[in-house]
This record gives C-alpha cells, sequence and structure tokens, in this order.
C-alpha cells in the first residue's frame, strides 16, 4: 500500500470511526488504535512503514501547537508547581522503572533497555490532550493533566539521547555534558518558543487577509519545530511555548472572522493528522509482530509487564505528592484526583517518534542489538495505554465523582452570558447619559439587549442578534460586543468561569461580530 493510499484509507476510516466514537461515547484515539490493529491482521494488507520524519516533522508540531493552544495561561499558573515536579521527577522514576523491569522481563541487553525506558518514561501530549479533550473535567485537573504531557519532553528526551549515546557510541555519559544538554535543550527550546511566537505575534497582527493568516498559523509550528532542532534546543518545547503565548493573545492577534476561519482550519488538521497517527500506530503493531515475534506471545507479556511498570510507579509518586499535599493544606487525604491524574498517563505520537528514529548501526557499523524489539515493545505498550487507560478514563472519573457536573456547566454559561447582557446595558446608559450616540440607535439596541437578557434568564436556547441597520448601527453593536467580550475576559480570569464556557461564549461573539462586518 502506497503512502498515499495510506493515507486516504486512513482517512476514511477514521470519519467512519470518530461517528460511532461520539454514538459509543468513547475516545475516537482508543477506537482508531484497535481499528488499525484489525486491519493489521486482515490477511494480504500490504506492510506499512512509517518513517520518523513523518512523526516528528509532519505529524507533531501542529498537534502540539493546538494541544498547547488549549491550555489556558490561568490554570496552567496554578499548577506549576506539581507540573515542574513530575515533569522532572516521574520522568526519571518511570525510566527507571521500566529499565529494571526490562532487564528482568526481556532479552535487551542494559544500553537498549535504558533505551526503552527513555522513549517510554514520559507522557504524550498529543494523546493525553486527545484523550482528556472530551471528560468535563475541573479546570487545574485538565490544566495538569495537559500541562505534564507538554512539558515533560525535556527530560525525556534528555535521557534518550544519554541512552542513544551510550547504546550507539558505547561511551560513558559525564554529569556536565549532560546538564549541558539539558540546559540545551531546555533553554533552547524555550528561547525559540518565545522568539516564534513573537514573531508569529508581529506579522499576524499587520495581516488582515484571512488566506494569509491561516497559513501563517499553520507554519508557526513547523518554523518554531525546525528551529529549534537545528541549534540543539527541543522543538517539542519550542511549539510548546509558542503555542502557549499565542493561546493567551488570541483575542488580540486578529479579526472575529478570521479567528473563525483559523478555527475551523485548524479542527480540521488535527482531525485528519490525529486520524492518521493513531491510526498508524495501531498498523504498527501486526507487521512488528510478524517480524520480531514470529507468532510467540512473549512480547505481549513483556509489553504488559512494562505498562503495568508505568502505570505502578506514576501511582506511587502521583499519590504520595498528593498526600504530602493534602495532609499539609487541611489534613484530610482524598484518592479521587490523584486516581484520574495517574490513570491519564498514556503514550503515544512522541515515543514512536523516539523509537522510529533509532539508528540501525552503532558507531562502530555493525548492527544495533534489539532495535526491532525496542521499536515492538514501544508501539506495544502505547497501544495497551491508548486502549487499556482510554476505555476506561471517562468510566473512572465518573467514578471519582470529580467531573463537572453539566446542570452546573449549564448554569455557569447561563449566568455569563446575562453578566455580559447585563454589561452591554450598562454600557448603554452610559451612551444615553454622556449622548455619546444617537438617542433613537440606543433606544433600539436598549430593547434588544433587554430582550437578550429577557431571554437568557428564561433559560432559552441561544438566538441570533436582530437585523442589521445601517452602518452606525453596526459601528454600536460591535461596541457592545467589544464590551461584552471584555467582560468575559474579567469574568475568566476573576475564576467564575471554566476556559470551556469561555471559549463557547467567546465563538458567539465572534459569530455576532463577523456578521457586522462591511
Amino acid at each position: 500500500m502506497r503512502g498515499v493510499e495510506t493515507v486516504l484509507f486512513l482517512v476514511v476510516v477514521a470519519t467512519v470511526v470518530a461517528t460511532f466514537a461520539r454514538r459509543l461515547r468513547i475516545p475516537a484515539p482508543s477506537l482508531l488504535v484497535v481499528a488499525g490493529v484489525v486491519v493489521g491482521l486482515v490477511p494480504g494488507v500490504p506492510a506499512v512503514q512509517v518513517t520518523p520524519d513523518v512523526i516528528s516533522l509532519v505529524v507533531l508540531p501542529p498537534l502540539l501547537f493546538a494541544a498547547g493552544e488549549e491550555l489556558p495561561w490561568r490554570d496552567l499558573r496554578a499548577v506549576g508547581r506539581p507540573v515542574a515536579v513530575l515533569s522532572v521527577g516521574l520522568v526519571l522514576l518511570s525510566a527507571a522503572a521500566v529499565i529494571g523491569v526490562a532487564v528482568a522481563v526481556t532479552p535487551l541487553p542494559v544500553g537498549m533497555a535504558f533505551v526503552l525506558g527513555a522513549v517510554l518514561a514520559s507522557t504524550d501530549p498529543v494523546a493525553v490532550t486527545a484523550l482528556a479533550r472530551r471528560l468535563a473535567l475541573p479546570p487545574r485537573v485538565q490544566a495538569l493533566i495537559q500541562a505534564e504531557s507538554l512539558f515533560n519532553d525535556a527530560t525525556s528526551l534528555l535521557l534518550f539521547r544519554v541512552a542513544l549515546f551510550l547504546a550507539v557510541a558505547g561511551g560513558a555519559a559525564s554529569w556536565g555534558r549532560t546538564l549541558g544538554e539539558f540546559g540545551v535543550l531546555a533553554g533552547g527550546g524555550v528561547a525559540v518558543g518565545v522568539l516564534t511566537a513573537l514573531g508569529a505575534f508581529v506579522i499576524r497582527r499587520r495581516t488582515e487577509d484571512p488566506v494569509l493568516e491561516t497559513v501563517i498559523s499553520l507554519v508557526t509550528p513547523y518554523a518554531g519545530y525546525v528551529v529549534a532542532e537545528s541549534v540543539g534546543g527541543s522543538g517539542v518545547t519550542a511549539v510548546v511555548v509558542a503555542s502557549v503565548i499565542l493561546g493567551t493573545q488570541a483575542e488580540r492577534l486578529t479579526t472575529a472572522r478570521i479567528r473563525l476561519q483559523v478555527g475551523a482550519v485548524y479542527q480540521t488538521v488535527v482531525f485528519l493528522l490525529e486520524s492518521v497517527v493513531f491510526g498508524l500506530i495501531g498498523l504498527q503493531l501486526p507487521v512488528l509482530v510478524r517480524r520480531v515475534a514470529g507468532g510467540g506471545a512473549w512480547w505481549l507479556l513483556q509489553a504488559v509487564a512494562i505498562a503495568a511498570t508505568l502505570v505502578l510507579a506514576r501511582l506511587l509518586l502521583v499519590f504520595v505528592l498528593s498526600a504530602l499535599r493534602q495532609r499539609r493544606e487541611d489534613g484530610r487525604i482524598s484518592w479521587q484526583v490523584p486516581a484520574v491524574v495517574s490513570w491519564a498517563g498514556a503514550r503515544g505520537v512522541v515515543p514512536l517518534a523516539a523509537a522510529l528514529s533509532l539508528p540501525v548501526a552503532t558507531l562502530d557499523g555493525s548492527e544495533l542489538p534489539a532495535r526491532d524489539l525496542v521499536l515492538l515493545l514501544t508501539t506495544a505498550v502505547i497501544v495497551l495505554t491508548l486502549v487499556v487507560q482510554g476505555f476506561t478514563l471517562a468510566p473512572l472519573v465518573r467514578r471519582a465523582g470529580i467531573a463537572l457536573d453539566p446542570a452546573d456547566l449549564r448554569t455557569e454559561y447561563g449566568t455569563a452570558r446575562r453578566k455580559l447582557a447585563e454589561a452591554g446595558l450598562s454600557h448603554l446608559d452610559h451612551l444615553l447619559e454622556t449622548e455619546s450616540a444617537p438617542a433613537f440607535a440606543v433606544d433600539r439596541l436598549r430593547a434588544s439587549w433587554q430582550a437578550r437578557l429577557d431571554h437568557i434568564r428564561s433559560d432559552g436556547p441561544d438566538e441570533p442578534g436582530d437585523p442589521v441597520r445601517g452602518a452606525g448601527y453596526r459601528a454600536l453593536r460591535r461596541e457592545l460586543i467589544d464590551i461584552e467580550a471584555a467582560e468575559l475576559t474579567r469574568l475568566f480570569e476573576a475564576g467564575e468561569i471554566t476556559d470551556g464556557t469561555r471559549r463557547r461564549i467567546q465563538r458567539l461573539l465572534d459569530l455576532e461580530h463577523a456578521g457586522l462586518e462591511d
């Protein structure tokens, strides 16, 4: 099966799978992986070879960028300390645990066990974001899970480079060199990410063409990734930093119409890329099993042992840290939040890209030992975590009782819409008192906004604004929408609404604003 045919086939399968996933209320990535494995087991299906460049350079940057933009700065600040601890401590603990288990239960030499531990040490931002996107988690829990998966890359990449040096060159790593590489990886990635965000901000602020704006938005993650990798930094970190910064400036960058268009394009791109990459992960497993295992089942037992080790290491550290924090704050220890955080540690695209980048030979020209076995175990662990944790994460969230109540979300949404309408009415009263606008226009708009407020108070569905009239009337309505947007930002910064509610209402304001443009 050629590359183009494979991509088209995966897109078609993904569309069907996504439809069933929504009806069955299960995560699409997990169902896509299962579909990929099933298709790969069909006799006569050609083997699909995935190159590391396809994953790391083509697929990864836009998916990381989309995940970073979804992370609100307000919630990220609130979880900064635990994210820092997990991004370093949990990665090191997970790598050490996998190394010990791999040496004990697999034929891998110590050097390649180190490589496997480094590859699987960190959670995957693409998989974690895709799985958590459909869950109504509390803002801080959602931010903690996503931020950890986004920012643990520098630690895992450092471990991977050190492990690869030991396995390929057969040398010994010094502490000075290791710390220096960590500084270049993390610091270089952050610096390039900041510069990328600054450059994109300057260009997009001066761009009013929707097509150019969309192209710039799509090119930005690729530019950050390539530049960071070329200077020895972490491309993943650069893309994440740039996306978080630009995500906080979304309303200042462009007009409402452009934001709607860019958002629609990005949703399509993310759907296509996630469909292809999770389907490819599933397709890879049967190919590797036939090539490496030769029909034996020992690889599955080894993969289960390694996956269980990753889960246990995560459970141990997360529960210990959570218990210490809860005992210090109020003396009560609960299991709900640490259980959900522990179970949301799926592996995915980043570990696969790292495993695929393993060289075939060492520096002396000899074959790299057990390379295919490392790739098989990595893929198997990815499939196991996506399937087992992916299918059971939502039931665990419901059992823990930490999910946001839909009734509470509806109340929050209605309250926010009411406060926005009241802010608009207050502004109209000010205009009328100061005679800053024609009285007839203010009266018409006041009647319209009062009707809107009454409609919101009666808990009715969203309804479009009144018909557009003259140019002056449209300008006054745009001014009111700006007032409502400012009130929306205030509510979010004050912690009165969640990010999901903010995004939902902002899209309504953008739609209304776009309908008023000449």
